[in-house]
């Protein structure tokens, strides 16, 4: 296991910025999910931890060694990327030593290495298959077998989870967590799907526009979201940001707080009866929930209520939550305390 220290890293193209100044401290035995959305900043800061870009300012520390202008094969890490990347004319058992015939490890290790990966990954049947051969999730388990035979410190994971259909990935996410708790991996994993971040993660860091918006465990990350960035990202569906006005509810009577301009609502956290009047603009019934998008002033609400509810689009509700499901935000998007 080895510990990831980014101490002011930045990469600028020209005029264009791609990270400002990046720091973080990944624990080893860490699950680090790197999250946000497209052009954030998370592949190339996974590059850059992997010696595949240079920084134009900063160190990148690997269990406190400077690796910063090391090339990739000196860092000690292993990567999986997000096409798996698998050699189409060589069987499973070639994919997966292939990097260690480059780095001329001896045979017999080599075999016994492969052996072990493949029993821990569900491939020893298939060694003598070809990519074509496999399933997409068999080609990802290779990918990943691949990077476990090198014995890396880290494994780097660049959304290897993307191609494959909704079922497949939350199966994959099960495993792909349990081998990285089984094995004490220090794992920096990119997605874009808050939902794989939230159920593997021991860190997320939620990246907007190169910068860290906030990095935290899952649980704090959804229970106290340091901006309207965070909050409007973490949670599906996502949570309400009410405008405030005067203390109000923009266009309502209802009082809010007079020191904040936004209010933050779970839709989880809001439910049918209470002193709020509004209106369902529509619903969208899904079995378990029933979601509901209503108007409270000018502003637009949603509501998670219990599939069996029976409201349809244009009636009057009365909504309330609980005190504490209230989350206040400043002008800038910064939380207030309670």
């Amino acid at each position: 296991m080895s510990s990831i220290q980014l101490a002011g890293i930045a990469k600028a193209w020209g005029t264009s910025r791609a990270l400002e100044a990046i720091d973080l401290q990944v624990d080893a035995g860490t699950f680090c999910v790197l999250l946000g959305p497209s052009g954030c900043g998370k592949s190339t800061t996974l590059r850059i931890i992997a010696g595949l870009e240079t920084a134009s300012a900063g160190q990148v520390l690997i269990d406190g060694r400077d690796v910063t202008n090391l090339p990739p094969a000196q860092r000690g890490v292993a990567m999986v990327f997000q096409n798996y990347a698998l050699f189409p004319h060589l069987n499973v058992r070639d994919n997966i030593g292939f990097g260690l015939s480059v780095r001329k490890v001896e045979k017999g290790e080599a075999d016994k290495r492969i052996a072990h990966a493949a029993e821990l990954l569900g491939l020893a049947a298939l060694l003598d298959r070809k990519p074509s051969q496999l399933s997409g999730g068999q080609q990802q388990r290779v990918a990943l077998a691949r990077a476990l035979v090198a014995q890396a410190r880290v494994c780097l994971m660049d959304e290897p989870l993307s191609n494959l259909d909704a079922q497949l990935r939350q199966q994959m996410r099960t495993e792909l967590r349990e081998l990285q708790q089984r094995l004490g991996l220090t794992v920096v994993y990119v997605t874009h799907d808050q939902a794989e971040a939230m159920s593997m993660a021991d860190q997320v860091v939620l990246l907007n526009k190169g910068r860290i918006e906030q990095a935290a465990q899952p649980r704090a990350l959804y229970a106290a979201p340091g901006t309207t960035f965070a909050a409007s990202f973490i949670g599906t569906p996502a949570m309400n940001l009410l405008q405030l006005d005067g203390g109000r509810i923009a266009g309502s009577d209802v009082v809010a707080s007079p020191r904040a301009a936004w209010l933050g609502l779970r839709p989880e956290a809001v439910g049918l009866g209470g002193d709020v009047p509004a209106t369902v603009r529509s619903t969208e019934y899904l079995g378990a929930d029933l979601i509901l998008h209503c108007d409270v002033g000018t502003q637009s609400i949603t509501v998670r209520s219990s599939g069996e509810a029976q409201v349809a689009a244009g009636e009057r509700v009365r909504l309330g939550w609980a005190d504490d499901a209230m989350h206040w935000f400043d002008a800038e998007g910064r939380r207030l305390p309670a």
